[in-house]
């Protein structure tokens, strides 16, 4: 690999052994994968923050690298936690398990780290320009950033994210050059695809087929503005607190599409014609692409509604983690019924304070519903607090909740995972 002075400098040890280390690890990736150089990124997303997934080993690894005083020179926001950092308690979670996830973001934070742990960082400042290079971990995240917001990131491990936020510049290959972005697999898709659900039945079956391919859809989206200003309009009708409009609408199909393919797939890039931002730039598609058509949903719905009980005692909301306009459809599906099963929103914390300062949360709580910061069902142990069957009309939640949180799953729309929490049943038409 081609390094500068300064990262020569850097790799020899000259800015201390917490950079030297960074250094080391994007150097041998890059060697691996045969990148020429490096390149400076804008941001950075670490993965790899829950005390579940982590253990001991993992959280003496991060402490160590802050003692040798590692910091990091980009912006830079954390994956979800293993729980809600300060109401964790009154969620039931286990007392030695929130000290040690609390140790894990205090390693975090004295590296310089921002402590906003959310998969969703373009809800909360960390929104790249197209065109950026970043170096983001989380896989629904990566698929937002180089699908939707035109930027260039690899699905990036933890300790390499955080290698690059601490070094500033990731290894030049895969998805951070133009010809590695062109579509091998085109998603020809002829039913139906309406809401945001079908979006996630589409990208669990798609994915599960594309495996780590570039995908190009021909498909219908909900048609309003280009989805780059999503989520710009997004944050404005939440300041507005209004309800979701139909560039919301967009906005959380793209966002159920690329969650569900980069979790049955390993899916980082996705292109929708006429609709995503390098969709129409000539030959994106690559020659001898494969060509799959898809004629019903039928497939992707039973492979995530993977259960047939009746009987539900959690409904989940925001995976990806929702915005506060999202939590706004949610009381509005409520229409002030109370819930009977435990009802959660999972969102930032900062997504949630500014929720709270509408009126929202209070809302929401009011009908026995709660929104959870900082955490996730995939990386939490929520089995320990008793859950055995959740309904989500997240096909990334679906995906994985059966193998990674232990629970029994019901896949259908908002609305009828609404219908669930009222009732604590699942209706047996319901989609």
């Amino acid at each position: 690999m081609k390094l500068t002075d300064e990262e020569q400098a850097m790799l020899a040890g000259d800015a201390g052994p917490g950079v030297k280390k960074a250094m080391e690890i994007l150097t041998a990736l890059g060697r691996i994968y045969g990148a020429d150089d490096l390149v400076p990124v804008t941001s950075v997303q670490v993965a790899g923050v829950s005390y579940r997934n982590l253990g001991d080993a993992g959280l003496e690894f991060l402490a160590d690298w802050a003692r040798q005083g590692a910091r990091v020179r980009v912006p830079t926001t954390l994956n979800p936690a293993g729980l809600d950092l300060e109401r964790w308690q009154a969620l039931g979670f286990d007392a030695d398990f929130a000290a040690k996830q609390a140790r894990v973001i205090q390693a975090f934070v004295a590296m310089g780290i921002r402590p906003t742990c959310t998969c969703t960082p373009y809800y909360v400042g960390n929104s790249p320009a197209r065109g950026d290079h970043v170096a983001w971990s989380e896989s629904s995240a990566v698929s937002f950033a180089n699908s939707v917001l035109g930027a260039r990131t690899n699905r990036e491990g933890g300790p390499s994210a955080l290698a690059a936020a601490i070094a500033g510049r990731t290894a030049r290959y895969g998805l951070h050059l133009s010809h590695k972005r062109r579509a091998q697999l085109v998603a020809d898709v002829r039913c139906p695809v309406t809401s945001p659900s079908d979006f996630g039945a589409l990208g669990a079956w798609v994915g599960k087929i594309a495996r780590n391919r570039v995908l190009y859809f021909k498909l219908r989206v909900p048609s309003v503005a280009s989805a780059a200003s999503a989520v710009s309009a997004e944050s404005h009708e939440a300041q507005a607190g209004i309800q979701p409009s139909a560039i919301s609408l967009q906005h959380l199909a793209l966002k159920s599409l690329g969650a569900a393919m980069a979790a049955s797939g390993a899916v980082a890039l996705y292109h929708v014609e006429g609709v995503t931002p390098e969709a129409d730039q000539p030959g994106i598609i690559a020659p001898g692409a494969e060509t799959l058509v898809v004629e019903s949903l039928a497939d992707g719905y039973a492979m995530l509604d993977s259960d047939d009980g009746d009987d539900i005692d959690l409904v989940w909301i925001g995976c990806p983690h929702a915005s506060p306009a999202e939590l706004a459809h949610v009381i509005e599906l409520l229409a002030g019924r109370r819930v009977q099963a435990r009802l959660w929103v999972t969102m930032a914390r900062e997504a949630r304070a500014e929720a709270a300062r509408a009126g929202a949360v209070a809302a929401l709580e009011a009908l026995g519903g709660q929104v959870v910061a900082d955490t996730c069902l995939v990386v939490a142990p929520v089995k320990e607090l008793g859950f055995r069957r959740m309904a989500t009309p997240s096909g990334k939640g679906a995906y994985y909740a059966p193998s990674q949180s232990g629970l029994a799953v019901r896949y259908g729309s908002v609305e009828a995972c609404i219908e669930a929490a009222v009732t604590g049943r699942w209706a047996s038409e319901a989609r």
